[in-house]
């Protein structure tokens, strides 16, 4: 079953990630740089819902129970049935890190991909459709927080809350999620409306999806990302896309159906963040790895990473 995207495009002269599509148009001459804006006034007075938001949370509602009943969604993080060696982290790795998992917008298998990933602060920041509820509101906002301070601790690289947000996740219904992009994309220099056209119609097994963009003169280093999260998720199918999409737009950017236990397999068994998963996030952030390598550039010293971080023989 699909459940969350990855796209990658180009857009404005900012190599987008998400899924792996590229539509050039020419650069700019010059690169935006962040600026303070106004604060938005916040809605008090939610908006009613929509029939077809309605039947959506219904659907995702049985979905989640289904996978549920089947032993999926686990959040256990792996244990003795999922063990794993240096060897099968070091081939995940590979598969994860260095292939598409789409050619271009949601559209088509990807191919092979050099490392990807932030070496400036991510700074992110929360968007809720005007639909959402308080409660929920508080429910996530503690939730995305927490993951990233974990985040942070799990890569050695600063995530937090603080200045002009360059990671935006929106948590909004089938009835706001248009808006709540428009405003991502006033807030997020760089980042325009249009190429945000992706994200703005999502199949109904499309429970979440991520795009990042790299602008500039490195192409493999990213500068922005904005995270969906449909906010007609049950609470473990939203905290589960909170986990993989915030970790994709990191530079995991593909699934694998080798990777066990992990969040990067489309066969739904874990919902939340593995051990495993954290392995690979340290993998893709340690110092000897660079922006641009290539998978047979980098094949030798993830090997040797592996075999640290799982302390035995390849």
């Amino acid at each position: 079953m699909v459940r969350r995207k990855f796209l990658r495009w180009c857009a404005l002269g900012i190599v987008g990630a998400a899924l792996a599509a590229c539509d050039l148009v020419p650069p700019p001459t010059t690169v935006a740089t962040p600026r303070t804006r106004p604060a938005r006034p916040v809605e008090t007075q939610l908006r009613p819902t929509s029939e077809e938001s309605a039947a959506l949370r219904s659907y995702l509602v049985q979905v989640q129970g289904a996978q549920l009943s089947q032993g999926l969604l686990r959040d256990d993080g792996g244990g003795q049935d999922t063990p794993f060696t240096a060897d099968m982290l070091a081939r995940n790795f590979e598969r994860i890190v260095f292939f598409n998992e789409y050619a271009s917008a949601l559209q088509g298998r990807g191919g092979e991909s050099p490392l990807r990933r932030w070496t400036s602060p991510v700074r992110l920041g929360l968007i809720f459709g005007p639909s959402v509820p308080p409660s929920q509101r508080a429910e996530d906002s503690a939730a995305i927080r927490g993951y990233a301070r974990r985040l942070a601790q799990i890569t050695g690289h600063p995530i937090n809350s603080f200045g002009n947000p360059n990671f935006i996740v929106i948590v909004a219904s089938e009835d706001d999620r248009d808006e709540a992009l428009n405003a991502a994309a006033d807030r997020v220099p760089g980042i325009t409306r249009n190429s945000l056209n992706a994200l703005r119609s999502l199949s109904r097994d499309t429970y979440c999806a991520v795009a990042a963009y790299a602008a500039g003169a490195n192409e493999n280093t990213y500068t922005a990302a904005v995270a969906v999260i449909r906010a007609e998720n049950p609470s473990l199918l939203r905290l589960s896309c909170i986990h993989e999409e915030l970790a994709q737009g990191l530079g995991l950017a593909n699934d694998s159906r080798d990777a066990r236990p992990s969040i990067f397999n489309d066969d739904d068994e874990f919902a939340l963040l593995t051990k495993h998963d954290e392995l690979l996030l340290k993998m893709l952030y340690d110092p000897r790895l660079k922006a641009g390598m290539t998978a047979s550039e980098a094949a030798p010293i993830t090997r040797i990473i592996a075999r640290e971080l799982k302390s035995g023989p390849l």
